[in-house]
């Protein structure tokens, strides 16, 4: 018969109870994961360039400064009060405010309509989507010219008119002070339509089919499945329009100033275009800064109110 051999407790000492002798403790191991490597990189892009970047606009807007002389003198937030007492200052804000509401309730109006009739049945539908979506690729540079061709005292629009009978129309719009902003303004629906429409096609194809046949069984119309479905189905894509349109009118600049650099008499002039012509045309880099900084504080406190007020809402 084989022997058994019995694992004793071992007795630490005299006396003592039979206990087992205790484990080694086992250090714990430090949970490195890989994936902070690769987070290094656009820490830095956005720590060392962008917030360095607005760390130092807010410091020069501290300063009297053109931006190139090694000499600057401190001067606080007196750039804050010459830009809130600045005439031209409110101007820009005013148009920024025009420029925005018009263009965006025009570009959501037609992105709404243009996607449900592309959800419809279309011939040539592709076809369609492209010529709508073109003018979003095409670069500002090379927008600019031409239209300050079209809407010129000899331009195209005039010839137009004159040959329907309506020369008396005919001026030059762009060196109007009454018509150069709304045609800023028609030049950038033109441009932002399509991006317009492709959010409010992709939004309109989640709605479910299912709702849509129970509405048209129900006996909705067009419109009426258009007000009661589509458009709520919708209602998280206007908010994100609409947070995009508000950045997008505050940081306006390469379409006004590539087509009437602001004028005729500041009539087209925006924040984006002031900024640019107190820093560099008018060598005053510290008032320049201070209306960036107060471009930034705008654009950041509209987002996050637009952002609250739909969450709300949602819940």
């Amino acid at each position: 018969m084989d022997d058994v051999v019995i694992n004793a407790p071992v007795l630490t000492k005299p006396g003592d109870a039979w206990e087992p002798k205790s484990q080694p403790k086992r250090r714990p191991r430090r949970l490195r994961s890989p994936g902070y490597v690769w987070l290094i990189p656009a820490l830095a892009l956005s720590v060392g360039l962008i917030y360095y970047s607005v760390g130092y606009t807010g410091y020069m807007s501290t300063l009297e400064w053109d931006g190139v002389s090694p000499v600057s003198r401190p001067v606080g937030a007196q750039n804050y009060v010459d830009a809130f007492q600045d005439p031209i200052f409110w101007k820009a804000i005013r148009n920024t405010v025009v420029f925005f509401v018009f263009s965006f309730a025009v570009q959501t109006a037609l992105g709404i309509l243009f996607a449900a009739i592309m959800h419809s049945k279309v011939k040539l539908a592709v076809l369609y989507k492209v010529v709508i979506f073109l003018p979003v690729v095409l670069a500002p540079s090379i927008m600019a010219p031409v239209f300050r061709q079209i809407f010129s005292a000899n331009g195209q629009v005039n010839q137009f008119l004159e040959a329907i009978g309506l020369g008396f129309f005919a001026h030059p719009w762009l060196a109007d002070q009454a018509t150069a902003l709304p045609i800023l303004m028609v030049i950038t629906i033109w441009h932002n339509t399509g991006l317009t429409f492709i959010l409010y096609f992709a939004a309109m194809g989640q709605i479910e089919p299912e709702v849509m046949e129970a509405a048209r069984i129900d006996g909705a119309g067009n419109f009426r499945a258009l007000w009661s479905i589509v458009l709520p189905g919708v209602q998280g894509t206007t908010v994100a329009i609409f947070i995009l349109s508000i950045i997008g009118a505050l940081k306006t600049f390469d379409i006004p100033y590539l087509v009437t650099l602001g004028g005729p008499n500041y009539a087209t002039e925006f924040l984006g275009t002031l900024i640019y012509r107190e820093s560099i045309p008018l060598a005053n880099a510290g008032y320049g800064a201070a209306i960036s900084i107060i471009l930034l504080v705008l654009a950041l406190g509209l987002s996050m109110i637009v952002n609250i007020r739909s969450q709300r809402k949602e819940q």
